[in-house]
């Protein structure tokens, strides 16, 4: 009986330890707060994560730049100190130009063109981040990108001398053409920045401006609708070989879910955000045409330079967008 007995502990040890071996914990770094839309996806991601994969594949979520700050979580990804991280393309547009194509103003300006400039650029996208040892799981937009300022802005010119936000190399061109001071400041800094006048101006969404409490400090969000650039869920490739396939297929399909629903939730919050930024205190302009014309001219004039530097890839990547 006490032989019986070993033989069954024993067995129930080896089983535990197989299940043990068997789960897998991934670290996924973002740079947003809990309460952005693309963290909440991110969350639900997380739980189909471990709800197809039964367990076997379980990723913490380290949001608000708590593990990296929004231009180290690529590297990160990329050297496998994080498995998989959820990066902001336009980031790392000096890196190579398909990083800055949805950042280019007024290419794409709504959802649905948004989502077809992405179609067309994302076997680039992927052939690139698998050639530095990475995957692309999922993308999704962030709200259209409009002007947050204090002072009566009605054309270019009056955007010259700005203290002016710059997150990207995108913004920081920006801000050059229109004769603003670039600045950059990350998003986990921006409320400190406002406050303590290090900047007075900056080019994003109305998510960014509930998220941060720009509503603090600025009052006027020029609704200009400029471009939609994408944050990127990637993977490091070794780490997903490392998978077994069943759990491989469970990441795919969060991944593919996650897509999908992050665009729905992009558009059916973008609302309600500035409905949010009105109640605390924050008007929301039309931009007059001479605004919209001055930077239809700048958007032009940074696409025929993308097209310089991007080449044959940059080519058909707006042929293949325009064909749509």
């Amino acid at each position: 009986m006490i032989k019986k007995l070993s033989l069954l502990t024993g067995s129930i040890v080896l089983a535990f330890s197989a299940g043990a071996q068997a789960q897998t914990t991934w670290d996924l770094p973002s740079a947003y707060p809990a309460s952005n839309f693309h963290v909440e996806n991110l969350a639900t991601f997380i739980k189909d994560v471990d709800t197809l994969s039964q367990g076997k594949l379980k990723i913490t979520l380290h949001n608000n730049a708590s593990l990296y700050k929004a231009p180290e979580i690529k590297r990160a990804v990329q050297g496998n100190q994080a498995q998989i991280g959820e990066i902001l393309l336009t980031n790392f547009a000096n890196e190579d130009p398909v990083y800055e194509l949805d950042g280019l103003p007024f290419l794409a300006t709504g959802y649905d063109a948004s989502f077809k400039l992405y179609q067309a650029q994302k076997p680039f996208l992927e052939k690139k981040l698998n050639s530095q040892g990475m995957m692309l799981l999922y993308a999704v937009a962030w709200p259209p990108q409009g002007i947050f300022a204090n002072k009566d802005i009605k054309q270019i010119s009056d955007m010259k001398g700005l203290k002016w936000r710059a997150y990207s190399p995108v913004t920081a061109k920006i801000a050059e053409l229109v004769g603003a001071q670039p600045v950059t400041v990350q998003q986990a800094e921006l409320s400190q920045a406002l406050a303590t006048g290090v900047i007075n101006s900056y080019m994003s969404s109305a998510s960014t401006g509930y998220d941060t409490k720009t509503y603090e400090y600025i009052k006027k969000f020029y609704d200009t609708q400029a471009w939609l650039p994408k944050n990127a869920v990637i993977v490091n490739k070794k780490a997903f070989d490392a998978l077994d396939p069943a759990t491989q297929e469970a990441l795919k399909k969060a991944g593919a879910q996650a897509e999908e629903r992050g665009w729905k939730l992009s558009q059916e919050k973008n609302k309600w955000y500035q409905e949010e930024l009105a109640k605390n205190g924050m008007e929301t302009i039309k931009p007059t045409v001479e605004l919209k014309e001055g930077l239809s001219v700048i958007g032009k004039r940074m696409l025929d330079d993308w097209l310089k530097k991007a080449g044959a890839d940059g080519q058909a990547m707006i042929d293949a967008y325009r064909k749509q």
